[in-house]
């Protein structure tokens, strides 16, 4: 998976071990940088969301593309 700017992503586990042990958060992506990183990561900046949707955080997090996924709207 690429992701987008604007996508809500689950991240878990799956996409990076700093979310391990049932830890996850929902990210909407504000921008992918064009840094080069290891084949099959990348570095995404963007909002941890609550569960009414509202942006609570600012992030920078570096991730598993393969481990992430999207969630519908």
């Amino acid at each position: 998976m690429s992701p987008r700017p604007g996508e809500v992503l689950l991240v878990n586990g799956q996409a990076s071990v700093q979310f391990a042990d049932g830890r996850r958060l929902v990210f909407r992506v504000i921008s992918v940088s064009p840094k080069p990183t290891y084949a099959g990561w990348a570095w995404l900046s963007g909002y941890v969301l609550d569960d009414a949707g509202r942006a609570i955080e600012r992030w920078e997090i570096f991730v598993r593309k393969d481990g992430l996924r999207r969630l519908q709207p």
